[in-house]
């Protein structure tokens, strides 16, 4: 008799999950579909699974919800928890917890909230979930709400529930609350666990208390320290733009014998991208080259957006031209660092090497370029294919046309997209303000702004900005002071340095310098080169020496080679004939290597736009271009000399016909009496 082998139970087992007609088969494929991002896929398993008479269980339905909500589709939370309800698992906590996070995650947070009262049992996990649901939705009061009642019951909250509070709080920008929780969380002992103690770090720093973010940091013992704590030290550096800091937390981590990751270069990156320091650039460029993170996409990104910001686009476009694969996000940064540089010749070649994948993002940075340098004609070639790319309608290129045709002087386009833009919000209405008080049209912007507040929209600081340059247009001292009380006791809002600037512009215009002066000097902050720039531009107008000399010297004290404020000066002492002062005054610009960048003027002819300074014989038809510039200003003599001697010719034939001395004609250009 032949024998044969009973099969082991492991062979059972793998016998079972490869057996189609199993829920442990379906599981684990719907498992390892969601676990590789294919969270449609998975779902499409689960219709499959259903369709074969198989039943899910109760480990079904979590990996089916977090497949959900991952793709975040407010319709699919509804219909599956039709399904959960059907199945006999609508009560484990397990699951129960799982659909209170696709809830969430699909920002459904009272469906989240009357599933989670609904659950018979609920441990830590569940009043987590739905504890982080609020928080990531902004639902600050009914988080803290939530955890109140979490202590009540009896739950004791974990390391995931203090992270979620912390999160909160840093969402909220609100310290005070965020020491607070900081203070329970050490209570209940986590003052140790190195995770809440770095999303501590992360979070003071969001909150803009460096100092709290340092203490912590230094609490943690220096052998428990992760990279991920000097991370969160030096991204919060890099939040509050404090380069150097950042550079020492880095220096001490190498120091320390602790290597930099990716995380680690993209932070110190940034804070270099805000100080535009180039030299540090350069270094960090060679480290990601060192530790062969310069193939990063993001590393790319950023280092092209530094390199921008530092006006060294040769560097940018060749990290860019190195990049084997790139983004949209690549692209908008390039583009954006010719767009500030006002290139709107290589801007147009970048945008026709894209072939046609520009995004909202670009082509908003596109539309910028256009606006700096008037390249009306290719604004509006943006505008059409914004509408045949499906991004028509996209606020935030709405937005970017207004500001590109008010920066091209057109407010008649300018406003046309805005009466038939959808969804219109405070940034829609500020660019039309401030394009209207930008072309001198100060009461269509303060018309504007009224029309605003009865939309029940609130300004924010730069709407203020905006009617404040609209009430510096328009002389209106007493309307720009209203302003700026009203920024402050109706919104909340404290005036920037911005705001302190319009108004001593506006007492300065309006010859009231003095009073311009005690107005800087009661300020709750130290002025900057706007406030004290706008003082001098004052005593410019009104040939203002003294007050001119002290402001002066204020900018020179915070910018100490700007060549403008020597020539400011300068024109101030000419306009008073106090030429030694202006010989004086070129004689250390001399010295200094001082000089002032002339003014250019931009043409656009046959999609080429043409750049001109004071002097300029360089372009290629200059000897044409100013013979027909001498031309017109010859015709321009003439015309008003003519001009002149006919309006002479008029008030004598006036004088002659009321005193009825004489019979007045005229015959080419002559007076016959």
């Amino acid at each position: 008799m032949e024998r044969r082998d009973m099969p082991s139970s492991k062979s059972k087992a793998l016998n079972t999950i490869l057996n189609p007609s199993t829920v442990a088969f379906w599981n684990s494929n719907i498992r390892a579909t969601s676990c590789n991002g294919l969270h449609c896929e998975a779902l499409l398993l689960y219709r499959r699974m259903k369709r074969a008479g198989v039943h899910p269980d109760h480990l079904t339905f979590p990996f089916l919800l977090k497949s959900c909500a991952n793709i975040s589709d407010s319709d699919l939370p509804p219909m599956v928890h039709t399904h959960v309800l059907k199945s006999p698992f609508s009560a484990d906590v397990f699951v129960g917890t799982t659909m209170v996070n696709l809830y969430a995650k699909c920002s459904l947070l009272d469906p989240a909230e009357q599933v989670f009262d609904e659950m018979p049992s609920r441990d830590a996990v569940a009043w987590n979930a739905m504890i982080l649901g609020l928080a990531d939705n902004g639902s600050h009061g009914r988080v803290f709400f939530m955890f109140q009642n979490m202590r009540l019951v009896g739950i004791k909250p974990d390391s995931i529930t203090i992270i979620s509070l912390t999160q909160s709080c840093a969402q909220k920008k609100d310290s005070s609350l965020l020491r607070s929780v900081h203070s329970v969380g050490i209570r209940i002992g986590f003052g140790d666990c190195v995770s809440v103690c770095n999303t501590w770090i992360s979070s003071y720093a969001k909150c803009e208390d460096l100092c709290s973010a340092e203490s912590v940091f230094e609490s943690i013992p220096q052998s428990t320290k992760s990279i991920v704590s000097w991370n969160s030290m030096i991204a919060g550096c890099a939040h509050l733009r404090r380069s150097g800091e950042a550079v020492s937390y880095f220096t001490f981590m190498r120091r320390g014998g602790v290597r930099p990751d990716l995380s680690t270069v993209l932070c110190l990156l940034s804070a270099f991208g805000h100080s535009g320091d180039l030299a540090l650039g350069e270094f960090l460029h060679s480290l990601a080259i060192k530790e062969g993170f310069h193939l990063d996409i993001s590393v790319s990104n950023t280092l092209i957006s530094l390199y921008s910001k530092s006006r060294d686009l040769t560097a940018a476009q060749r990290c860019f031209d190195s990049m084997t694969d790139r983004t949209c996000v690549s692209w908008a940064a390039i583009i954006g660092g010719y767009s500030k540089a006002g290139d709107i010749g290589q801007v147009m070649y970048l945008f026709h090497a894209m072939e046609s994948r520009a995004d909202a993002v670009t082509v908003v940075a596109i539309l910028s370029a256009c606006g700096q340098t008037g390249s009306l004609e290719f604004g509006r070639s943006m505008e059409r294919y914004a509408d045949l790319n499906m991004l028509g309608k996209n606020v935030m290129v709405r937005n970017g046309l207004i500001d590109m045709y008010a920066k091209c002087g057109s407010m008649a386009d300018a406003r046309r997209v805005f009466e038939t833009m959808e969804g219109r919000n405070v940034v829609s209405w500020t660019s039309l303000i401030a394009g209207c008080a930008m072309n001198g049209d100060f009461e269509e912007a303060l018309r504007l702004f009224s029309r605003m507040l009865e939309q029940e929209l609130e300004p924010n600081h730069v709407t203020f900005v905006a009617v404040l340059q609209a009430c510096n247009h328009g002389g209106l001292l007493e309307k720009g002071r209203d302003l700026f009380d009203m920024m402050r006791n109706e919104f909340g809002l404290e005036p920037s340095l911005e705001h302190y600037a319009c108004i001593s512009d506006l007492l300065g215009r309006r010859g009231k310098i003095k009073e311009a002066l005690e107005f800087i000097e009661r300020m709750p902050m130290e002025p900057d080169c706007g406030v004290w720039g706008a003082l001098l531009g004052s005593c410019i107008i009104y040939r203002e020496t003294e007050a001119g000399e002290f402001a002066w010297s204020r900018l020179l004290e915070l910018n100490p080679d700007a060549a403008v404020p020597y020539v400011a000066m300068a024109n101030i002492y000419a306009s008073k004939e106090k030429w030694e002062g202006v010989a004086r005054l070129r004689l250390t610009m001399r010295k200094k290597g001082l000089w002032k960048s002339p003014g250019r003027s931009m043409v656009q002819v046959s999609g080429r736009v043409h750049a001109f300074v004071v002097d300029d014989r360089v372009h290629p038809q200059g000897s044409f271009i100013y013979e027909v510039l001498e031309s017109l200003a010859l015709n321009l003599k003439i015309f008003h000399s003519a001009t002149l001697k006919a309006s002479f010719l008029f008030s004598v034939s006036s004088l002659y016909s009321k005193e009825k001395r004489a019979t007045v004609n005229f015959s080419n250009g002559v007076l016959v009496a």
